[in-house]
């Protein structure tokens, strides 16, 4: 068991005329391996929650248990707990501030307590595992495209890489990650698990229709006649 959180509560302006619980008697488990998803409205308490996971708030009441230890027990580090739970946030490209990228990526190792070497060491790693060739290390970070930027705060890797229809040919390998697709796209997938013969990888409602015309020249062949008919001017006297 990695996390386990018991009658957790958090209250907001305690004491004053503005207290309000943003937290009141949470609990629960996430065992090692398993992902879950927190969904709530705006307000719903959970970016309060997630601040708890790794000391960067502290409760009002209740205890949170990491791999068994309470992490509010006297003399509890939270400076490795951190190190161990990590937060990325909604925007991670809004927290570079070193001269460079090296410099950058360097600051979370650092702030570990690592040496010079042993944080140099953790940087290359990193930024060789999200694919950032080295002849950009020393630039400004601020000069990185916006997906260049989360891969230095987002410690990312690369899952699929290709062209659009390429990409978009795996619609099931995107869904698992929670990625969307074009609506058209979407809907050729859907016909495509319910039995008929279309390509993956339509992009555009053109390319749909000339998938699905041939299927329905085949069911029914009268009326696609007397479609081609009408429009061609044939049978009319025309």
């Amino acid at each position: 068991m990695a996390i386990k959180v018991e009658d957790l509560t958090y209250i907001y302006g305690q004491g004053t005329a503005f207290e309000q619980y943003a937290l009141k008697h949470v609990n629960f488990e996430i065992p090692d391996g398993q992902f879950v998803g927190l969904i709530g409205h705006t307000g719903s308490g959970k970016s309060t929650l997630i601040q708890h996971l790794n000391g960067l708030i502290r409760q009002t009441e209740g205890k949170i248990f990491y791999n068994g230890t309470d992490i509010y027990s006297e003399g509890y580090r939270l400076k490795d707990l951190r190190s161990k739970v990590g937060l990325v946030f909604q925007y991670p490209e809004h927290q570079l501030f070193e001269i460079d990228v090296f410099s950058d990526v360097c600051y979370g190792p650092r702030n570990q307590g690592l040496s010079q070497q042993e944080t140099e060491e953790h940087a290359r790693r990193a930024l060789r595992q999200v694919g950032l060739d080295e002849k950009i290390w020393s630039q400004s970070p601020f000069e990185l495209s916006g997906g260049q930027k989360r891969r230095v705060m987002d410690d990312g890797h690369i899952v699929m890489d290709g062209t659009p229809r390429e990409i978009f040919s795996r619609v099931r390998e995107l869904k698992q990650y929670r990625l969307d697709v074009p609506q058209v796209t979407e809907l050729a997938y859907e016909l495509r698990e319910a039995g008929l013969d279309i390509p993956a990888g339509i992009l555009t409602q053109k390319e749909l229709m000339d998938a699905l015309l041939p299927l329905f020249a085949q069911r029914f062949p009268d009326q696609v006649t007397l479609d081609t008919q009408e429009k061609t001017g044939e049978g009319n006297g025309n």
